[in-house]
């Protein structure tokens, strides 16, 4: 491990780890417990509860004696996107993590990534390596999981990517996972998109990327991502609404790209493969529940129709 850099206050600062809550106590309750384990204890953990009805998650948080941990009920639900924001607004150090209230941080998770803040300063997005778990805690590896190891930056070890390379990677297909990101808090100052409850995060990532930002890819497991029927991703894939903002997104997309002369990153968000492909798989589900607005959003994606 590198000598900190007493320099640079990412490097020596607590790492803050912002918690949107809404969901399953038993997984929030072993989300908290996971950040309370870490080796590495240089971190900062604000909960951000979204008026979930059960008062017991909160109680139970408000109890927690570690004065690194602070507990916030919001006046009114704010849903994902706003709640986000607000986390990002309450964060004080360089370098904030928005992670899920249903995930597991491994113990190494905020030694490595402060390692990765140290080691490459300039970085605007950090994503360390990541394994996937079901709802019960189990290793996973559904289809959503497959292609994300397919459009995966290749090579080994710690690697970088930014510019048109960036949004090439990432608009072929998201493979980050959102809830195990470290970003430079100032890059999230404009806000994620309050219209987009399923992509903000690639919009976010889109952006930066414009923006001439740097993203740092580790393959150091340190993070347990959990995939669940309950998910936003899952419910609103079979009624084609999920589709709806990606349509919009990469479509804006390929024209920022068009403008910036990224004739390459234009073409790929322009045509959406993966997207439409993944439309496909849901596809049988909304027939089988003759869900006839899925039906019909899903088929006009997969063919790359207007709605």
């Amino acid at each position: 491990m590198t000598a900190e850099n007493t320099t640079h206050p990412g490097a020596t600062e607590p790492l803050d780890i912002m918690m949107p809550f809404w969901g399953s106590f038993e997984h929030f309750r072993l989300a908290v417990e996971s950040v309370l384990a870490q080796e590495d204890q240089n971190w900062r953990l604000t909960i951000v509860d979204d008026v979930y009805p059960d008062l017991a998650p909160g109680e139970w948080a408000k109890a927690i004696n570690d004065p690194r941990v602070s507990y916030i009920r919001n006046e009114k639900n704010l849903r994902p996107s706003r709640n986000y924001n607000k986390s990002v607004g309450l964060a004080r150090s360089e370098f904030v993590v928005i992670m899920g209230c249903d995930d597991v941080m491994l113990p190494g998770y905020v030694g490595r990534v402060r390692e990765l803040i140290r080691q490459h300063p300039d970085a605007d997005i950090i994503q360390p390596g990541v394994s996937v778990i079901d709802e019960n805690g189990a290793a996973s590896k559904p289809l959503a999981d497959r292609v994300k190891g397919w459009y995966r930056l290749g090579g080994t070890g710690v690697r970088t990517l930014s510019g048109e390379a960036l949004a090439v990677s990432l608009l072929r297909g998201n493979w980050t996972y959102f809830p195990s990101l470290v970003w430079r808090t100032s890059r999230l100052s404009g806000g994620f998109r309050t219209d987009l409850d399923v992509v903000q995060d690639l919009a976010m990532l889109f952006d930066i990327a414009k923006a001439g930002g740097t993203l740092v890819l580790d393959d150091q497991v340190v993070f347990n991502y959990r995939r669940h029927s309950n998910s936003v991703s899952a419910v609103t894939g079979p009624d084609g609404s999920k589709f709806r903002q990606e349509r919009t997104l990469f479509y804006e997309a390929a024209d920022a790209s068009r403008a910036l002369g990224w004739a390459r990153a234009a073409r790929v968000a322009r045509n959406h493969v993966t997207s439409r492909l993944n439309a496909l798989t849901e596809l049988p589900g909304a027939i089988v529940k003759n869900n006839k607005t899925g039906k019909r959003t899903l088929t006009r994606h997969v063919l790359g129709l207007p709605y």
